[in-house]
């Protein structure tokens, strides 16, 4: 990676001059011209000053580091380090808490990593192979073999999917394959795109509320998101407690290695 190409792009891409980052960083803009254009060569704490004056996520703070010549800064532990022990037991706790709702927890790839059993109602009659810990919950969401055949309100729910993989490009590919034509939104869509989805206990109304680790300073922490399906109406609410009530009590969230 050519780095002070990688800087200008990245500073562009967030709409700020050059000045705007020059102040952030504590530097010069006469200092930050001169890295953009390769005729100053910044050390490794003014790479990490303006990576986190860009906001930038911590692997691609490592990768301008990296462009630059220097080692990463950020460590990116497995899940299962004993590191990372205290993490998985917050994610349990966590799942444990959303109880009768669904929620699941899953990589920057889409890959889950945990789930409590509340989301059974949600996957329920979806292929095997497309359910459980490794899985990826885009495909799960839209492949015709997974939750497609059930959501009501799929060429909209597929939008708000979509948008989230530009990270993922081979991946979105392969789910626009899937999907209808997604026309343009016509009118106001209300304050969230819900899904609609049909099941055993009835047409459920979620909306769906995404946390992330905020202090993160560990990669694969802060790549975790965790991702609610909430109800949108008293009659999903109540879906959602009998469908908890009449699953076998686990008591514990579902994750590799049942954590």
């Amino acid at each position: 990676m050519d780095f002070p190409r990688a800087l200008r792009e990245r500073r562009i891409r967030r709409h700020l001059s050059q000045l705007d980052l020059a102040l952030r960083a504590g530097t010069t803009q006469r200092h930050l011209s001169f890295i953009e254009s390769g005729r100053s060569v910044p050390g490794r704490n003014m790479v990490v000053r303006l990576a986190e004056s860009l906001e930038l996520p911590l692997r691609e703070r490592n990768d301008l580091l990296l462009a630059a010549g220097y080692a990463p800064a950020y460590p990116e532990s497995p899940l299962e380090d004993p590191v990372l022990a205290p993490v998985r037991t917050a994610i349990d706790h966590i799942l444990r808490g959303y109880r009768p709702y669904p929620a699941l927890v899953a990589d920057r790839r889409g890959d889950l990593v945990a789930a409590n059993t509340a989301l059974d109602v949600i996957t329920e009659g979806a292929a095997p192979e497309l359910v459980g810990p490794g899985t990826n919950v885009y495909r799960l969401a839209l492949h015709p073999d997974g939750l497609a055949p059930r959501i009501l309100n799929l060429a909209e729910w597929a939008r708000h999917i979509l948008s989230r993989l530009a990270h993922l490009p081979e991946l979105r590919s392969e789910l626009t394959a899937y999907v209808p034509p997604l026309e343009p939104p016509a009118g106001l869509l209300g304050f969230a795109v819900p899904l609609r989805l049909r099941s055993s206990y009835g047409e459920l109304r979620l909306m769906t509320t995404v946390t992330t680790f905020a202090t993160a300073v560990d990669v694969t922490l802060a790549e975790l998101k965790l991702e609610a399906f909430l109800p949108t109406d008293p009659a999903t609410a109540e879906a959602l407690s009998a469908a908890a009530g009449s699953a076998a009590p686990t008591g514990a969230g579902q994750a590799p290695g049942n954590m």
